[in-house]
Order: structure tokens, then sequence, then C-alpha cells
């Protein structure tokens, strides 16, 4: 009789026993995809909240690379002297200044991106220092000129720059 009872017993808690397993089953997949769900709602979220950010960044880093760029660069700074030097470093400062007010925009941009931006700062600043060395340059205002007639044969640093901001922003979005 002990074992009838014992296998009577079990015929009882077997199904209570699947029926718990599944219970617990299906809340554990419930509560899971709530969760994701959430996690999902969250990101979208953010997601709106951080694409007005990034696309100011790449505005600034778009306009930074314009105001970088040696042909309007030296049409809106003059000399303020005949020195080549004190027009040479004048330029520069104003590079590195504009640099540092953009600064904080790289996490918004790729690590890629941002490198680009840099070399195309450091090419602008090379481009202005190598005709500064230049044995044709004795003035502020053949500086100028000479770092203009080079850009006439090539393209400037900050235009490449900018083309691979562009696309990059074109893959952003």
């Amino acid at each position: 009789m002990d074992t009838t009872k014992i296998i009577e017993l079990l015929f009882y808690t077997l199904p209570a026993l699947i029926t718990g397993s599944v219970a617990y089953y299906l809340f554990d997949a419930y509560f899971k995809d709530q969760q994701n769900t959430r996690r999902w709602l969250l990101q979208k979220e953010n997601q709106k909240d951080s694409l007005p950010l990034r696309l100011q960044a790449f505005e600034r880093m778009a306009l930074f690379l314009e105001r970088i760029n040696p042909t309007k660069l030296l049409i809106r700074i003059t000399p303020l002297s005949q020195n080549k030097n004190d027009y040479e470093n004048l330029v520069i400062a104003q590079i590195e200044q504009e640099f540092e007010h953009n600064l904080t925009q790289q996490i918004y941009l790729s690590d890629d991106c941002w490198t680009i931006i840099i070399t195309a700062k450091n090419a602008t600043i090379q481009m202005i220092r190598k005709a500064g060395m230049s044995e044709r340059v004795d003035s502020a205002d053949k500086l100028r000129e000479v770092i203009l007639n080079d850009l006439m044969e090539r393209q400037t640093p900050s235009s490449a720059a900018l083309s691979y901001l562009k696309n990059e922003l074109n893959g952003f979005l």
C-alpha cells in the first residue's frame, strides 16, 4: 500500500511540477522580453536626444575645417606687420585657437574621423611653416601669395577632411 500511495502521489505531483516549470519558463521569457523592450525604448529615447548633438558636432567640425582652409584663412586674417614670422605665428595661433574651441566635439565623432580632422589641422600648419621657410618669402604678403599659389596646384587638407566628414555623416544618417 505504501508503493501505491507513492505512485499516486507521483501522479499528482508530476503534473504540478510540469505545470510549474512551464509557468516559470513563460514568466521568465515574458520578463526578459519586457526588460528588452524597456532597454530598447530607453535606447531609442537616448538616440533621440543624442542625434541633434551629433549633428551639431558634424556641423561644428565642418565649420572648423572651412575656417582653417588656407584660402579662407589667409583672406580673413590680414598681416599686422610685414614680418613673415609674426604673420605665420598669428595664422597658426588662429588655427590652434579654432581647434581648441572645438576640441570637445571629438566625443560625438568616430576615432577615424577625429584623426582625419587632426591630420588636416596639422597638415595645414605644416604647409604654412613650409611656405614660411621658403627662400622666396621675405614678407607677410609674400607668404600669403606663396601659400595661395601652392594651393592652386593641389587640394587643401581641410577640403579632403571635409569630404571624409560628409561621407561619415551620410553613413551615420
